[in-house]
């Protein structure tokens, strides 16, 4: 039964546990198997939209609860991405002209 499952496609913040350490977490809350949930977010890198995505157990979570802040600007000009259009990225800085050095 999937403990966690009216918070699916919602931003959410995790305290868990790894090992001796205490970790947050915000992103999307996309999957609830049941024994974990998975979170999801989106990044630009080299141009390229890049997804990470990653699983914590029930028995690590500590605290869950819905992120109502605002989600900060993002490179996908506050939309999801969908890897058909990158024109929001910033431009690349121009190279400096390649004159021989004196």
């Amino acid at each position: 039964m999937a403990r966690y499952g009216g918070l699916l496609g919602k931003r959410v913040e995790v305290h868990y546990r790894a090992g001796d350490v205490t970790l947050p977490a915000t992103a999307r809350m996309v999957a609830d198997s049941g024994r974990s949930i998975f979170l999801e977010e989106h990044y630009v890198l080299r141009g390229r939209v890049q997804t990470f995505r990653w699983e914590i157990p029930y028995q690590c979570i500590l605290r869950m609860e819905e992120n109502r802040a605002p989600q900060p600007a993002s490179a996908f000009g506050g939309r999801e991405p969908d890897g058909s259009d990158l024109s929001d990225n910033p431009p690349f800085l121009p190279l400096p002209s390649s004159e021989p050095l004196k």
